[in-house]
Order: structure tokens, then sequence, then C-alpha cells
């Protein structure tokens, strides 16, 4: 009650400072002053109470929202991935770009130090192909038999070169930023292959009251809009083996396939051996159904005759 009369002298202050008021408002005031008790009065006044309170939560919410989004980024579009469907698989040539995509614009900074180059063999490239490509970098390795490390060509067994000797050295190089390891990236982020194409292709200037710090770039799908990764995809930023032009999106989308392959390397095998189980757990369930009708027709199709009298 000490609420409403509240709310009620609250109201009746504000339309008094107006020159006009609402017929509603007015009404309920001219109300309350007619009747001392003001059941009516309060039982509405409650009403208002109750709607603006209600109003209030749902500003509160969308503040809530606002704030989220801008805390964990930007909801990432779907995207219509080929290998996404039951029986589909990888786009190996789409894969093999985007190797060529991590290798001359990514693996600067990122690694990937779960992959080995005979993961590649008959997924991208021919075994030939891997072994010449694993033999330009140099790896040390050792020790010898005098004890000394030494330097020899890579091979197949070898995993991708890191890019810094240490998490030091790439914060340093990176002011501070720690450039993550891409081997599981589309696993470990949400919503992984839609997130890792949309944040690639998604760098927009800062909108109006927005100020991005000196060495930061805006990408509203980064958590907190700020990213000390620039923008890194431009057309034309890699010349493809097989001639596909290098847009931007395409970049974007042969990237994120070597990346998801790289994740889950295993999935066709998977689908494969899944659809191969149900097959055969198909036949088995149409055997037991057909013993199970045979076995038991004698004992579901027989009589029980009761011989009351006797």
């Amino acid at each position: 009650m000490a609420g409403g009369r509240g709310i009620y002298h609250l109201l009746r202050s504000r339309l008094h400072s107006q020159t006009t008021a609402p017929p509603a408002l007015s009404s309920l005031i001219s109300k309350k002053d007619q009747d001392a008790s003001g059941s009516a009065g309060m039982k509405s006044l409650r009403a208002i109470a109750l709607l603006g309170a209600g109003v209030s939560g749902l500003l509160s919410f969308t503040t809530i929202a606002a704030a989220d989004e801008a805390e964990h980024g930007l909801e990432c579009p779907s995207y219509p991935w080929p290998h996404q469907g039951i029986l589909s698989s990888y786009d190996h040539a789409s894969i093999r770009r985007g190797h060529q995509v991590y290798t001359q614009v990514c693996a600067s900074c990122h690694s990937m130090g779960l992959i080995s180059y005979r993961d590649l063999v008959g997924v991208a490239y021919t075994e030939e192909e891997t072994k010449a490509m694993a033999a330009e970098i140099e790896v040390v390795d050792g020790p010898n038999d005098e004890g000394e490390m030494f330097t020899r060509p890579g091979k197949l067994s070898d995993r991708f070169p890191q890019p810094y000797a240490n998490e030091q050295a790439a914060r340093f190089a990176n002011g501070g930023a720690y450039p993550p390891d891409l081997s599981l990236i589309t696993k470990a982020r949400h919503n992984g292959q839609n997130y890792v194409f949309a944040l690639l292709t998604g760098y927009r200037d800062p909108p109006a009251g927005v100020t991005i710090r000196e060495g930061l770039h805006y990408n509203p799908y980064f958590p907190g809009g700020a990213i000390a990764m620039p923008k890194m995809l431009n057309d034309g930023a890699v010349e493809y083996e097989d001639g596909t032009p290098a847009t931007e999106a395409q970049m974007g989308k042969d990237v994120v396939s070597f990346l998801s392959w790289a994740a889950e390397p295993e999935m066709e095998e998977r689908k494969l051996m899944g659809f191969k189980w149900i097959f055969v757990l198909s036949l088995a369930l149409l055997q037991a159904g057909y013993y199970r009708r045979m076995r038991w027709s004698v004992l579901k199709s027989r009589k029980l005759v009761l011989d009351v009298v006797n």
C-alpha cells in the first residue's frame, strides 16, 4: 500500500508539471481524488507499476544481450559446408588449395604442431609431392655419434615447422598477442568452421563511437571486437595451382576446409564405417525379425480350448 501511494504521488506531480496529460492517467488521478479509499485507483496504479517494471526488465535484458554480444562477439552466420552431410566427404581439391593458403599466408604466425607431412599423402598430395615438400625444410635432429645436434632435410614423419621457438618469442613478435595453434581450431572454437570463416572475412571499419587502440583491428566476430591479427585474406593474395580465382571468400572457404580436415582427418572413414555398420545391422535385424516370426508363429497361432464340463 505504501508503494502504491508513492507511485500515485509521483504520477500526480508529473501530471501537474506538464501542460497536457494523457487521458488515461488524468482519469486515474481524478478518480483517486474523488474516492479517498482509492481501491480502484490503486489497482490501476499497481497495474501501471507492474507494466513499468516489465518494461524496465525488457530494457535491462536488451542491455545484457548487447553487452553479451560485445563480450563474446557477433553471432556467426551458418554456411553450407559441402562436408557436413551424413554421407558427404571433404572437397580434396579445396583441402589442397587451403594448405597452399595456410603455407603462404598463415604459417608465418600460426603453427600446426599436430599435423605431419605424411598426413597429406592421399588427401591433398601424392607421396612424391609430399616428400619433396618435406625436404624443403630443415629439422634439428640428434644427437649424433659425437653427441652434437645437427640439421637434416625434412621427412614424411616430421611435423609442420613451428614459426617461433617458444611462446615468449611469439608474443614478442606480435605485440603481446599469442597466435594460437591451428591444428584443432575448428573444434576448439564454438561453431568452429563458421566462426573461423566469419572471422577471416569479417574485418570492418569500426562503427561510430567505437575506438580501437593502435595495433588492434576491428572485427565484430572476435570477442571484444578488437583483434591483433590484421586482415590477411585479400583478393589475389595467393595464386592457385589449378587456376581457381583467389578471391577473399574462396581463400577463406579453402583454408577452413583444410583446417576442418586437420581437426578431424578420420571423418570420411568414420562416416563410411558407420554406413557399413548400419547396413549390416539392418540385415541382422531383418534376420532376427524373420526368425522371431518363424519361431513364435506356432505359439501365437495356437488355440486354447477350456473344457469347462470335465
